[in-house]
């Protein structure tokens, strides 16, 4: 694919593009320190419980399906790679390469959202799910899980206290990062469709970098929450 790179015009109230780049890139990097705060008062959470409920943790994480997370995890590096890519193409003014490395990215975050999606049902179809109580919606089938996990953890599933607890702080965590990953999909097709269009060269690439930054720290978070949910025990 040819590279019809556009004249790239700054905004008016920078006084070079140079300029415009560098405070479009400090201006991402101030929002993703707010975006580690917020995960940081959750892994806070998720220490104060894991601390106060040792046993629980070390069993309710057995209903989580280790396999389907390290494919995640596994989708989600990979990503990594070829946003990174991306970026570089477009460093070099390579718009072929550029498209590709990027609808390469979206349908990786795609693969993930697919993987969460069979999980979550499974959860629903189980009633493993967060909330205790009368109102609650933790109400197992224990002669599926008995079928799928045998007797033993069953037994040990019931004297464990609150186990609800544990799949909340999964429900959270993994669904406030899947509206991350759903937000950074919107970003990395509004990248493609520029970059399709021949807005971006080695002159103006910052917008393919700014998103890159932020698909990183997505990807990044999963790291931590692969093994802190489904390896806990």
């Amino acid at each position: 694919m040819s590279n019809p790179a556009r004249t790239y015009h700054h905004a008016h109230h920078f006084p070079s593009a140079q300029d415009e780049s560098e405070a479009a890139k400090l201006g991402m990097w101030v929002f993703l320190a707010t975006e580690i705060l917020l995960f940081s008062g959750l892994f806070m959470a998720y220490a104060s419980y894991r601390y106060t409920h040792p046993e629980m943790f070390k069993t309710v994480h057995q209903l989580l399906d280790w396999k389907l997370g390290a494919v995640n995890t596994m989708v989600l590096i990979f990503s990594s790679l070829t946003m990174a890519l991306s970026v570089r193409s477009a460093q070099l003014s390579k718009q072929g390469q550029t498209v590709g490395f990027l609808a390469i990215t979206l349908l990786c975050g795609a693969a993930f959202l697919v993987v969460k999606y069979f999980e979550y049902s499974h959860k629903f179809h189980l009633g493993t799910l967060p909330g205790g109580g009368p109102l609650g919606h933790w109400n197992p089938d224990y002669a599926a899980l008995t079928a799928e996990h045998g007797a033993d953890f069953v037994a040990k599933l019931k004297s464990v206290e609150s186990p609800h607890i544990f799949i909340g702080i999964y429900f959270l965590m993994t669904g406030l990062h899947g509206v991350h990953v759903i937000i950074g999909m919107l970003a990395i097709t509004w990248a493609l469709v520029r970059s399709m269009r021949g807005d971006f060269s080695s002159k103006y690439f910052f917008p393919v970098e700014c998103v890159g930054l932020y698909w990183h720290l997505v990807d990044l978070i999963w790291i931590y929450l692969f093994p802190l949910l489904y390896l806990v025990g």
